[in-house]
């Protein structure tokens, strides 16, 4: 369990709230405008193209950047260290894993205008062996760069700066901001599930890197699932 939460700092939260909002405004206009560059950090460009990867890693890098400036000096809040137990740790998140594969099971019988994946832009595709590099580099980007970026900023910096409110309520916020953040309606009927186990699983072992691998092994599986489907 997570120690006894620090003095709360409004101003970095101030900063969080309002960087968190940024993101969900400019997707969900991309959502609704129609745009195919609306979404940060969805994969509903191609898997194929190597301006997918070089586009989002410069998104990620700016992202990433203005967390780190929000953490300035208080490193701490990023939760960047090693579960107390590993194997208690991995426990965990094979039950996040089975949990979030059962909500999807559920949520894909619903009848929705279009299905979670559909939404975000993960569609089935022909796997190309001619563009396997390209299909590479955005494995990369999506289950190696995304994950990172995305678990320090939600279950690293916004978790640390809303533990004041106790666990439960900063495990339901930060799963709620995780799936708005998307942009998405339909996927929020599984993005916020998973947000909220990952703050869940962040909170019972006082670290983002169990997080890290789930939300890894996640984007990794829908993009092997749109190749080989």
């Amino acid at each position: 369990m997570e120690a006894a939460a620090p003095r709360p700092s409004y101003r970095r939260l101030a900063f969080w709230i309002f960087f968190v909002g940024l993101i969900a405004a400019v997707n969900y206009y991309g959502r609704f405008a129609g745009s195919s560059h609306g979404r940060t950090g969805s994969s509903h460009l191609s898997v194929y193209s190597y301006s997918t990867f070089a586009g989002g890693m410069v998104i990620y890098a700016v992202w990433l950047g203005i967390v780190l400036l929000i953490a300035v000096d208080r490193f701490d809040l990023l939760a960047l260290r090693r579960p107390h137990d590993w194997g208690r740790a991995l426990g965990l998140a094979v039950g996040v894993i089975v949990a979030i594969f059962v909500v999807e099971g559920i949520v894909s019988k619903l009848p929705l205008p279009q299905s979670p994946g559909r939404e975000q832009g993960i569609t089935t595709v022909h796997w190309e062996p001619a563009h396997a590099g390209a299909f590479a580099a955005n494995v990369v980007l999506f289950a190696l760069v995304a994950p990172v970026v995305e678990e320090l900023t939600f279950r690293g910096v916004g978790q640390s700066l809303l533990r004041f409110l106790g666990s439960t309520p900063s495990i339901l916020i930060v799963g709620v901001a995780f799936g708005v953040a998307h942009g998405l309606v339909e996927a929020l009927l599984v993005l916020v599930p998973f947000g909220i186990a990952l703050a869940w699983l962040r909170n019972r072992t006082d670290s983002v890197l169990p997080g890290m691998l789930v939300h890894a092994l996640f984007n990794g599986a829908a993009l092997a699932a749109a190749v080989l489907s």
